[in-house]
């Protein structure tokens, strides 16, 4: 017999092409104006031309155009060349820059090319040198162009389908919250229809019911009318989680208190019948943080799976314990025999309450203990059993930060222990 737990993409505005022509955009810019001229009558024909006279002029025009290539002289009055080209790439990356010097110098050179730069020629140049310049600059920024596109359209179709998947998952999950719910009112439903069996059938061919026989319907009607409210409560616990994705306020309930409703709710449960089961209360009342209505769930499916385990005669206790000290998770092994629930975000700290669901029944088999928790997995005949019961104590478990520990041996049982925190 087992013992109880032992205890980099930017985002940016595009830009409009010039209002004059769809041809590609060139800034030239100097600080003399016979260089600027002189370009802007060889490119004229294929190319919108953009001049400047300095660096502020440059930057005021590519954050008003769509600049494709820039040719800059490196040697000008006020801000240089090169300190131009690093701005300019700052505000826009993909503009090719064409560096123009009449004073070459190794330093020069390396700086140029540091901040991007796609060329450099010495003054003076000849035509057909600066055209093809032109040319492989303006070839380059519409390949970056393309793959920019293609890198844009790739990012939009991922993002396409994580938001499928999203939805897919949502759809999913809630397919499950609503199985859930049906999983979770029918054990109340269960004792609210042994009631009415038990009531009908007190009245059955009575002219009229009082004395003790009245009293008993009375009492009978109060557990009724207590199963309708649990009932009630659990529907509007996973309505709340469905429209608030699950968030919840912070929640305290007395122990003993759910020791005693499990009593109450299971005392004519049919799980229960030809079966012993023990509720043993805390001798000093104990405050768990855990929303109420989640704990009863969970101790009632634990409870239920015990007195399931086996249809020959067994026994199912229910204890709970204090413990004075953080767990020594190192020693609790995850193993055929052995598992332990949300060890990640477990709060291991003082004091926690354990409270153990104890069987003696044939215990779990190796292949069916790895499986447990999965959603839907049950080792019932087809037909008698969701396998939702230990999902959802995992996932109400998960939701207080508490863990489950699990021990089983074949022939002599299993031991669910829930631990949690608890308020002092």
């Amino acid at each position: 017999m087992l013992s109880p737990f032992p205890l980099d993409t930017i985002s940016r505005t595009p830009k409009s092409a010039s209002p004059q022509t769809d041809k590609p955009t060139l800034l030239i810019v100097d600080d003399e104006d016979g260089p600027r001229q002189s370009l802007k009558i060889v490119f004229k024909d294929e190319y919108n031309i953009l001049l400047a006279s300095d660096g502020i002029a440059a930057l005021e025009c590519i954050r008003k155009n769509k600049v494709h290539v820039a040719v800059l002289d490196i040697l000008m009055t006020g801000m240089s060349g090169v300190e131009l080209l690093k701005q300019l790439k700052e505000l826009d990356p993909t503009i090719e820059a064409i560096m123009l010097t009449a004073y070459e110098t190794i330093e020069t050179a390396r700086q140029a090319l540091r901040y991007g730069a796609c060329d450099y020629l010495n003054k003076p140049f000849d035509i057909p040198t600066m055209r093809a310049a032109v040319a492989r600059a303006v070839e380059k920024h519409r390949v970056a162009d393309s793959i920019h596109e293609t890198n844009r359209k790739l990012l939009q179709l991922q993002q396409e389908i994580q938001d499928q998947k999203l939805q897919e998952e949502m759809i999913r999950t809630k397919g499950e919250i609503y199985a859930s719910v049906l999983h979770d009112i029918n054990s109340p439903l269960t004792v609210i229809s042994g009631f009415i069996e038990i009531i009908t059938h007190s009245m059955e061919n009575t002219a009229s019911v009082d004395g003790e026989k009245l009293e008993t319907i009375k009492g009978d009607l109060s557990k009724l009318n207590s199963q309708v409210g649990r009932c009630f409560e659990i529907s509007q616990r996973y309505l709340s989680f469905l429209r608030q994705g699950g968030t919840k306020s912070d929640a305290r309930v007395g122990v003993n208190q759910m020791l005693a409703d499990i009593r109450e709710l299971l005392l004519r449960h049919p799980s229960a019948q030809g079966h012993k089961l023990t509720v043993h209360t805390l001798e000093e009342d104990v405050v768990a943080e855990i929303n109420g209505t989640d704990l009863l769930q969970i101790l009632l499916n634990l409870t239920i799976n015990a007195l399931q385990a086996t249809s020959a005669a067994h026994g199912v206790e229910i204890r709970g314990k204090l413990l004075r000290h953080p767990l020594d998770l190192n020693q609790l092994h995850d193993s055929p025999t052995e598992r332990f629930i949300n060890r990640e975000n477990f709060l291991n700290r003082a004091p926690i309450l354990a409270i153990s669901v104890q069987d003696n029944g044939p215990g779990i088999s190796p292949e069916n203990m790895a499986r447990l928790f999965e959603t839907k997995f049950t080792t019932k005949p087809a037909g008698s059993g969701t396998g939702l019961g230990l999902h959802i104590v995992k996932r109400l478990a998960t939701e207080a930060n508490a863990g489950i520990h699990v021990q089983t041996k074949t022939g002599g049982g299993s031991v669910f222990t829930i631990c949690m925190q608890t308020h002092v």
